[in-house]
């Protein structure tokens, strides 16, 4: 290391949203008390006070100075820098900007077509059952189309022609073609204009600028020839395929960085002007590694503080002999981080933070929203903590500002919380304690709602109240780690915990043993951990490319050559910063790898002693999936090379080496400050109090006790001990406080099953994403998962896909009454006939019966939609179709396991040979694909298995299965309320709708209500009937309408179940098209009737204005029968389904480009879109359709126009609705504009453009174009101008 002029003064400091934690480093003599020579000073103070200090983190170091030199720092001078060696910093002033929105002002310059892409993104909607849609804000206010195009090509099929201005080489390896340069002087003029505007900060992100980043850096000179000062170019932050994250991402950066830069120079300009020459300043990033203060980015800053509390815990909890990865439990006031470490940092690539999704290393970093200033409720006989928060202000009840009750007060209550040793910050002079009083009093009211409901001898205590919380709040918080752990394949119970946080020490006990994790290790400065690991992080410089190589011995050399080269490029960035080569540089070599195939990649580091990539990620694949496939290549995405320099010797003791060598020795008496009231489950106990500072290395504190520090409290449950050691508090968790659940019903144990009911399904989700192969289901999320009772009733589904809400349960239900006592143990049944519970014929349903004792006890069912299943067109999304068989493999019951035996033969012939028989209709055209994703969907059905009996053994049966049907009851009884509710506003009357489908098919409804006991009928009759087309809803349909519909109108997180239908009679007349004869088709029925009939049902409750009603099918592709039927040909299919608008209501404006209802899956990426399919597709626009959305007092939400050309011949089908039928308005608000599909085709030089109306499927030529318009919502309430637009006219006016 080069060597500065400062002195030897390390401070670290972590910046957060309430407080500032400051550690100080520097040399003293060695003594017994500093065996290393160095002091450590900690200072805490408030993160804002402007009464005192203007800065926070420069207050901190001024107060450092003063106790380590004991000479006065006046606060009016600039600090004296002479002592520093060091500033290393973790700060939230990135993360607080995104979250309050209070960034810099930026534009954002893109392709021509995409100008809406970011406010579009994924098109799915954060949460599936808010009629009001939020989505996140986007970050930039201005943005500019860029007229520029590049494609990628297959340089053996192109060639360059007069479209082209030629065909070049990308960084990846992927040949692209530039269709169009940029004009910069147009773009000159553009970026004049923004400038003149004020704007400083400018995001530029071009289609395909990951391979040729050229155009974007022709943008940035013109940029920065005009004196913008901060220029943000997607190639250059992270190039990675994917236009949207890398465009939010650069948006990010533009957005984040210029705040941090004005945070930085303010806070420099408080020292002396040799700050720089005397000490290193260093930030630290969400990947854990330092970075100059000059290279420091706002989207590389979001995890900064949390990042850095890994870093502290890894590198003092992690033992190489134990080798026993850790979990890190880091809990705050408003939420909880958890995360893992096995030896090495666990980083993910896409993150999503306040809405927006950024694209870069970061730690894999889980946040839930449960803390110390969680709120409790009490919810329709359950026990409910969080999601919403008390925040700093008003706090918890107990800190006098008339706040709510919270996890603090129940654990004030309890005695976890002594006041006399917390802080007296509180009251109006800001010097009292806390207030137990206030806190009591509200506790009692809380308790006398809780026991009015409760059956008589059944009443409980304040105490059990608050405990009750305390246990919610502790299964909250373990549900994440769960996810982090199992859904990996790892086990829980063989981790560490290592808590840390103001709040951890007070649940260590109770979380470790709900996990069945024998060990906790509480560091000394646990509170001011993430300080703490910023003096030991190293310094980080990380370089990426993208690649297109197949991985093989051929490639190996020029990747080798490729990774020389970046590690070159962060060895010299290394050294210009001091560090030297032969002593403190390390580099981490990493390709990002995935299966020919797939989109899913895992970025695999080079083995230490050889260059096996390609078994390290299979061995890695194999671990988290358990399967790979050995027939495929493994494609090089990336090469990322992450440089480490390391400042100081960062090697902390082993904790356990240490502890074996302690004499440990039972505390003393005497050592206790006392006793303190704590209420544990057999009643209060006397619990004796120990000052950390007062107990001794080897002392052993048995529990129950309290172990308190001037900023932490640990609280030693009974049968569990805590072992004293120079660095940590290490407890040995004991069996913990037993399960006292019984068959009888109790809301605490309610809410517990609640969680791990639904936890078991969001596993079961993760699974089949992570395994699964196709686009559907791995990247559009086109799947549910669900865990069902032994009659086949629905305990618990996983918000993923609403349409597949109800229709599940009849599909196990179909299977249990066509095997009867047949199934056996290991069985796995495959379906997706719409007689057997199925919704469309793409939706296969794989279910498992779970046996114990030879008994069924359970199922788990998960449902995907593949993307090729037969029939007479690619996608199996045929929009003519008029019989069944038209729609591919139709499939009642087939065993698809069978004694352990995947039955690959018979799944071919149902699959492949059967539909091939049928007249003009080809077998699956993906038929590998469809035996991979069944075997991911066999897979999550085995790990919702494997919960299940976890939850049996800990639990027992009886009671499992007893709260599988409270957890029913409970959903039941909302709806009954809500019933109650609607009766008494509509004054009693029935509710009466109608609508219309595109072929003039009546949807009618009638809902007669009884409010005295809170049931409903649901009247169908006067619908249709059947269709000779295949607009036929299965009946399963319909019930999935109604429990999504009766979810929504439940303004509250309750349990989705069967229990949502038991107060409900649905009435629907046979041989309508709503309950169709077994041949008829029924494609559209899943996608579009599903989507009309939540339109009519809320109307029929006045809800909402409509909204799109429509999924807007597209698919295309090739392969399968040859016109003639003698030959079969392999091809693809791809299928993708387009946003809309959504409908407005009584206080929301509807929202814009997003799906809506019975539908929530993501759209594919652009880039990827292009790269895929032989190149085959250009996306010319996506993009809002302004005006659509109808006027209203709350404006209907605009649809999407979505052009694509097609580069060969294909065969394109759209089935779609609301072509004929506008999307209504409500209380005089005006209809949406109804969707139009074109077909733009070249003849003979001359374009036609032809409307393909709602329904159709068309050969298209090579340079044809298809353009989606989709519908926009209806408004809500009267147009406050009576000159507003009809959607219709604005529409016109648009087009023309």
């Amino acid at each position: 290391m080069a060597t500065r002029k400062g002195g030897a003064m390390r401070i670290s400091i972590d910046r957060g949203g309430t407080f500032t934690d400051c550690i100080g480093s520097f040399p003293v003599p060695i003594s017994d008390e500093f065996p290393t020579g160095r002091r450590e000073v900690i200072v805490k103070l408030l993160s804002v006070d402007p009464k005192n200090y203007s800065d926070a983190p420069r207050e901190g170091i001024r107060r450092i100075l003063e106790i380590a030199t004991g000479q006065s720092h006046p606060r009016d001078k600039p600090v004296d820098t002479s002592q520093l060696e060091s500033i290393r910093m973790g700060t939230t002033v990135a993360t607080n900007a995104l979250l309050e929105r209070k960034g810099e002002p930026c534009a954002l310059l893109i392709t021509k077509g995409f100008k809406d892409l970011l406010l579009i993104g994924n098109q799915s909607r954060p949460k599936i059952f808010d009629l009001a849609i939020r989505k996140p804000d986007i970050l930039y206010q201005q943005v500019v189309e860029v007229d520029e195009r590049v494609i990628l090509v297959d340089p053996h099929k192109d060639s360059t022609n007069d479209d082209s201005l030629g065909i070049l080489k990308g960084i990846s390896g992927e040949f692209i073609k530039i269709l169009k340069r940029p004009d910069l002087e147009l773009v000159k003029n553009d970026l004049k204009r923004l400038y003149e505007d004020g704007y400083r900060s400018v995001a530029i992100c071009l289609m395909h600028s990951y391979t040729f980043p050229e155009h974007e850096r022709l943008l940035g000179q013109v940029a920065s020839s005009l004196g913008y000062t901060h220029i943000s170019l997607s190639s250059a932050i992270m190039p990675m395929i994917k236009i949207v994250p890398r465009g939010t991402s650069s948006t990010a950066d533009a957005y984040l960085t210029p705040c941090i830069r004005k945070y930085v120079d303010g806070f420099i300009s408080g020292f002396d002007e040799h700050l720089v020459a005397n000490a290193r300043l260093e930030f630290m990033q969400s990947d854990g590694g330092l970075v100059p203060v000059n290279k420091f980015s706002g989207f590389r800053a979001i995890l900064s503080g949390p990042a850095a509390g890994v870093v502290g815990y890894a590198l003092t909890s992690y033992s190489k002999k134990e080798n026993l990865p850790v979990i890190g439990f880091d809990m705050g006031g408003t939420s909880t981080d958890v995360s893992r470490f096995d030896g090495r940092y666990e980083h993910v690539y896409e993150t999503t933070t306040a809405g927006v999704t950024i694209q870069a290393p970061q730690l894999d970093i889980h946040t839930v929203a449960a803390g110390g200033g969680s709120r409790l409720f009490f919810r329709n006989k359950m026990f409910v903590v969080g999601p919403e928060s008390a925040s700093a202000h008003p706090g918890p009840a107990c800190y006098r500002k008339d706040g709510p009750l919270t996890v603090t007060d129940a654990n004030l209550i309890l005695g976890r919380l002594i006041p006399e040793y917390f802080p007296k910050i509180f009251g109006p002079n800001e010097d009292l304690p806390l207030d137990i009083e206030i806190t009591r009093q509200r506790f009692k009211e809380l308790t006398i709602e809780i026991n009015a409901l409760a059956e008589k001898g059944e009443e409980m205590s304040i105490e059990e109240v608050a405990y009750g919380f305390i246990r919610v709040a502790n299964e909250t918080m373990c549900r994440p780690i769960r996810n982090l752990t199992e859904a990996k394949g790892h086990d829980t119970s063989q981790h560490i915990l290592a808590c840390f946080g103001g709040a951890g020490g007070q649940h260590a006990c109770a979380i470790a043993h709900n996990l069945g994790i024998k060990k906790i290790l509480i560091h000394r400065y646990s509170s001011v951990l993430s300080a703490y690991g910023l003096s030991l992080a190293n310094v980080v410089h990380e370089t990426q490319e993208p690649s297109a190589e197949i991985y093989s011995a051929k490639s190996l050399p020029h990747l080798k050559e490729r990774i020389k080269a970046l590690s070159e490029i962060c060895s010299a960035e290394l050294r210009s910063q001091g560090f030297t080569e032969e002593f403190s540089i390390e580099h981490e070599i990493y390709l990002n790898l995935r299966y020919q195939g797939t989109d899913f990649g895992i970025m695999t580091l080079k083995p230490q002693d050889s260059w096996e990539f390609d078994k390290a990620f299979t061995e890695k694949y194999q671990h988290e999936f358990g399967f790979t496939f050995p027939d495929r290549d493994i494609l090089v995405d990336d090469i990322r090379i992450r440089g480490i320099g390391k400042i100081y010797n960062t090697i902390q003791g082993d904790v356990f080496e240490e502890s074996k060598k302690i004499t440990s020795h039972l505390v003393e008496e005497s050592q206790s400050n006392g006793t303190h009231s704590v209420y544990f489950t057999d009643g209060r106990v006397q619990t004796p109090i120990y000052l950390l500072e007062n107990l001794k290395i080897g002392d052993k504190v048995p529990g129950p006790s309290m172990i308190i520090d001037a900023n932490s409290t640990i609280l030693v449950t009974p049968k569990s001990n805590a072992l004293i050691t120079r660095s940590h508090v290490i407890i040995t968790a004991g069996d913990g406080e037993p399960h006292k659940a019984t068959t009888d019903m109790d809301p605490i144990q309610l809410s517990i099953f609640g969680h791990r009911f639904m936890s078991i399904a969001e596993q079961m989700g993760r699974t089949l994403q992570k395994t699964s192969i196709s686009t559907n289901i791995k990247e559009r999320l086109d799947f549910s998962c669900a865990l069902f009772g032994p009659d086949g009733g629905l305990i618990a589904n996983a918000p993923h896909i609403p349409v597949h809400l109800g229709s599940l349960s009849y599909a196990v239900k179909y299977q249990m009454e066509f095997y009867k006592d047949e199934l056996e143990d290991g069985d796995v049944i495959l379906s997706n006939h719409p007689q057997a519970g199925g919704s469309h014929l793409p939706d296969m349903s794989v279910i498992t019966p779970v046996f114990n004792e030879g008994k069924i006890i359970f199922f788990v069912a998960s449902r995907g939609h593949h993307a090729d299943i037969g029939g007479i067109l690619p996608g199996s999304m045929p929009p003519h179709s008029k019989e069944l068989y038209e729609e591919g493999a139709a499939v009642k019951s087939f065993k698809l396991i069978k004694k352990k035996r995947f039955d690959v033969d018979g799944l071919t012939d149902i699959l492949l040979y059967q539909p091939a028989k049928f007249p003009g209709c080809s077998g699956t055209r993906c038929l590998r694909d469809n035996i991979s994703d069944l075997k991911a969907q066999v897979a999550a059905n085995h790990k919702g298995i494997i919960l299940i009996k976890a939850l049996i053994q800990e639990y027992g049966l009886e009671v499992v299965q007893a709260y599988m049907m409270y957890i029913r009851e409970n959903a039941e009884l909302s709806v009954r309320k809500l019933l109650k509710d609607v009766n008494r506003r509509m004054g009693g009357k029935n509710l009466k709708a109608v609508d219309y489908m595109d072929d003039g098919s009546p949807i009618q409804l009638e809902i007669s209500i009884d409010g005295k006991n809170g049931t409903a009928v649901f009247d169908f009759h006067g619908t249709g009937p059947e269709v000779y087309g295949n607009t036929n809803a299965p009946l399963s349909v319909t019930f999935s309408a109604i429990i999504y519909c009766l979810r929504c109108l439940i303004a509250e997180d309750i349990p989705l179940n069967q229990g949502c239908l038991t107060p409900i009679d649905i009435l629907i007349p046979p041989k309508s098209f709503l309950n169709p004869s077994g041949r008829a088709a029924v494609v559209g029925g899943n996608v579009l009737t599903s989507q009309r009939l939540v339109d009519v049902i809320l109307r029929a409750f006045e809800a909402c204005a409509a909204s799109q009603g429509d999924c807007n099918n597209l698919t295309f592709g090739k392969g399968g029968k040859t016109e003639d039927e003698k030959e079969i040909l392999e091809g693809w299919g791809y299928y993708e389904t387009i946003a809309g608008g959504s409908g407005a209501g009584p206080t929301w404006d509807g929202q814009s480009g997003v799906h809506t209802h019975m539908t929530n899956t993501r759209i594919t990426d652009p880039e990827i879109l292009e790269r895929r399919y032989d190149h085959a597709i250009i996306l010319r626009e996506f993009s809002l359709r302004r005006g659509s959305g109808g006027p209203g007092l709350h404006r209907g939400g605009d649809g999407v126009i979505r052009d694509l050309e097609f580069r060969e011949p294909l065969q394109v089908s759209i089935l779609s609705e609301r072509r004929v039928y506008h999307p209504y308005g409500l209380k005089d608000g005006k209809d949406g504009a109804r969707g139009l599909n074109l077909w733009v085709r070249n003849v003979d030089g001359n374009v036609r453009i032809i409307n393909l109306g709602g329904k159709n499927s068309v050969k298209v030529s090579s340079g044809d174009r298809v353009v989606i318009c989709t519908p926009g919502g209806g408004g809500w309430g009267a147009p406050i101008s009576s000159a507003d637009m009809t959607a219709d006219e604005a529409i016109e006016r648009f087009l023309h």
